[in-house]
């Protein structure tokens, strides 16, 4: 395992970012550049990554591949495309993206997510984001949610199975699929069945925390690793049973103080479970 997250500072050159990820204690990275940097550069940076072990573990793809507005979605599939080009020339182990929604916001639920015309939607454009850009080292990968597919380890199994390109592989956010009190609460069982059933597909691993309020009906929220609900000594244990090397990448905190503190908590816990990250 790898602990990862973003790097707080400016950096006008791959040595300069190698020397902030490493001052953050992380022998994991998000992408360092973006689809419109020189391939030179690009290159300079996956040399320095690997010259330092630092795995470039994901490029995201934020955006709505499945959108019902037919210029949000071609939009959507050209930055896809793109992502996962830019993934591939920089050596990093995925490009993430959500599947995408039928209702007006990108990221948010709708009625017909769960259906079996976007589930075959979704198996469409990642068929055709793989099969434009042919991608000889990098996995194009959708992040688990608690609203739309896939939601659950059973239905990112039938994602690989219908979509059938071995360019397709998982990424592991348990968190966002805990979706309920019956999930929040039987979290452990869940982190067992994620890594039994999805380990040999996961390539990348966000890390965050959920803390389950007291306020009706029903209040889940995000919040720093340590401070809510997950057991991350099952998730680390699992994630170390692993044959591959994988990132846990932290994310969604407000400023480096927090990453700093979730940071040391992951290590505190995979210290008293004997494990390196």
């Amino acid at each position: 395992m790898r602990l990862g997250g973003p790097v707080h500072g400016k950096h006008e050159s791959p040595e300069a970012w190698v020397k902030l990820v490493k001052a953050a204690g992380y022998r994991a990275a998000y992408c360092p550049v973006g689809v419109e940097t020189d391939i030179n550069l690009i290159k300079a940076y996956e040399s320095a990554a690997k010259k330092a072990d630092i795995v470039i573990a994901e490029c995201g793809a934020w955006s709505n591949p499945i959108s019902p507005d037919a210029k949000i979605r071609e939009e959507a599939m050209s930055k896809c495309k793109k992502q996962l080009a830019l993934a591939d020339e920089i050596g990093a182990l995925c490009c993430v993206n959500i599947a995408g929604s039928r209702g007006a916001k990108w990221d948010g639920p709708d009625k017909n997510d769960f259906t079996k015309s976007t589930f075959d939607l979704i198996v469409e454009s990642v068929r055709q984001i793989i099969d434009a850009v042919k991608p000889k080292r990098a996995f194009y990968t959708l992040e688990t949610m608690p609203w739309m597919y896939p939601d659950s380890p059973d239905s990112y199994l039938d994602l690989i199975k219908a979509i059938d390109r071995k360019a397709f592989a998982v990424h592991l956010d348990p968190v966002n699929i805990i979706c309920s009190p019956q999930r929040y609460f039987s979290n452990t069982d869940i982190l067992k069945e994620c890594f039994k059933k999805l380990g040999p597909y996961i390539k990348s691993c966000h890390v965050k925390d959920i803390i389950l309020r007291d306020k009706l009906t029903v209040h889940l929220d995000e919040c720093r690793p340590g401070t809510g609900g997950i057991d991350y000594a099952t998730y680390l244990k699992e994630a170390g049973k692993l044959n591959q090397d994988v990132p846990l990448m932290i994310e969604h905190l407000p400023n480096g103080e927090e990453y700093r503190l979730a940071a040391e908590h992951m290590r505190s816990v995979a210290k008293k479970e004997g494990l390196e990250i």
